[in-house]
């Protein structure tokens, strides 16, 4: 992602779906325009779902996704089907890719129920229009190779007459343009813009941001959830000041007027909270964005479940991101030694990372989450509606580690929640 790049997490999902060697690589190869994925007459050539960021308007910044076939078979092909359906968690917009000369089959069928089934907007795209010959009438749809052309029929037999779907020629490069204006007409936008903390400051407020530079810490750049808190403040006029933790008190003692707020890495909970004076609001990075793409709420009162742990009891510990795992990470290893400390229990942990979450959660008393800057909110929603049904616990890692140094209400009170 380059410096200027909207985040991944903060981009529409377009996924496209389809029967192996229905064209959907080809497709998406001309709907973004470039040759973003690998295109074969060999059946199942696709074997991982690949992304690819861009812009399309009105609807703006989306990321592109071809999946593998839904049809495959074999061992090899069952994960990649299993990919191609927990693709569908973060899907905002479906394109199911079907065969023009072959119409709709089984899987094509099973795939539609379940877009309608969960919402998701979606757009039928016949592919390979350009084999059929004669052109089709609008409230015709291929089958078996050829049009239809006899009696009229009903439009609701017949997708290709509906607005939700479109022939088009990857080849050819027929509709393909109508196929992105179309996209961009399926998610209307939301009606109120969530913020990270925008909503709650004032043209010249000042905000003390806590950003600790240690081995964790990327290489010349601050990480996401710091650059986007940032981005966040200035769009709302108000004044970001960065500093590392020990830093934090002589700056606060010289700055000359009380900040806003005191935003900190969750990491240094325990030392900001105790530099910063009562009366100044304190909150962290990470509480943030339970507050911008979960439910607050519910990571409250998932982080005081940890009261109900006992020995051999088993966390999830689930990351939305990959990156390279340190020494001290905070995941793996500080958590975990931060909850066995506080519970006095020997409790047993399983970590996830990336688009990994299992299905089931019933093995766990406990889920903490990451905040998830790097999923969509589709993805967060998936989780946490997860977790609720199954009556498993989930809280947030902000959250959590403020329930465990005993500050946790005085870092949602100034988000305009009581514990």
């Amino acid at each position: 992602m380059g410096l200027n790049d909207t985040p991944a997490g903060e981009r529409l999902a377009i996924v496209f779906f389809g029967r192996r060697n229905a064209g959907k690589s080809s497709v998406v190869n001309a709907v973004t325009g470039q040759d973003l994925a690998v295109v074969s007459e060999v059946r199942g050539t696709t074997t991982d779902p690949v992304r690819k960021a861009m812009e399309l308007l009105p609807l703006g910044p989306v990321l592109i996704i071809d999946t593998p076939g839904i049809d495959d078979d074999g061992a090899l092909g069952e994960l990649r089907v299993r990919k191609t359906r927990q693709v569908l968690r973060q899907t905002d917009v479906a394109v199911l890719v079907v065969d023009a000369t072959l119409g709709l089959t089984a899987p094509d069928e099973e795939l539609l129920a379940i877009f309608r089934d969960q919402n998701i907007p979606y757009l039928l795209a016949y592919n390979k229009a350009d084999l059929l010959g004669e052109k089709p009438p609008r409230d015709v749809e291929p089958c078996n190779g050829k049009p239809r052309n006899g009696e009229p029929r009903d439009n609701e037999i017949f997708p290709a007459a509906r607005s939700d779907a479109l022939f088009i020629s990857a080849t050819t490069g027929e509709n393909i343009d109508a196929l992105k204006k179309r996209l961009a007409t399926l998610v209307p936008a939301p009606e109120i813009k969530l913020r990270l903390i925008g909503d709650l400051l004032h043209g010249g407020d000042f905000v003390v941001l806590v950003t600790p530079i240690d081995a964790s810490a990327p290489r010349g750049r601050l990480i996401l959830p710091q650059q986007q808190t940032i981005r966040d403040i200035l769009e709302s006029d108000a004044t970001a000041i960065v500093v590392k933790e020990f830093e934090l008190r002589d700056t606060l003692a010289h700055l000359g007027k009380k900040p806003r707020f005191v935003i900190t890495d969750s990491q240094v909970f325990a030392k900001v909270a105790a530099d910063v004076p009562p009366d100044v609001p304190l909150t962290s990075f990470s509480i943030l964005f339970a507050r911008y793409k979960g439910d607050l709420r519910q990571a409250v009162a998932g982080a005081a479940a940890t009261e109900n742990l006992r020995d051999g009891d088993a966390v999830l510990i689930a990351e939305g991101c990959t990156h390279h795992r340190q020494c001290d990470d905070i995941g793996t290893v500080k958590l975990p030694r931060w909850l066995k400390n506080y519970t006095r229990q020997d409790l047993r942990f399983t970590f996830t990372a990336g688009g990994e979450f299992p299905d089931d959660l019933s093995p766990f008393k406990l889920v903490a989450h990451c905040g998830g800057c790097m999923l969509n909110a589709r993805e967060m929603h998936y989780r946490r509606r997860r977790a609720a049904a199954q009556n498993v616990p989930l809280t947030n890692y902000g959250v959590l580690i403020a329930y465990l140094q005993g500050i946790l209400p005085r870092c949602v009170e100034s988000l305009e929640l009581r514990v």
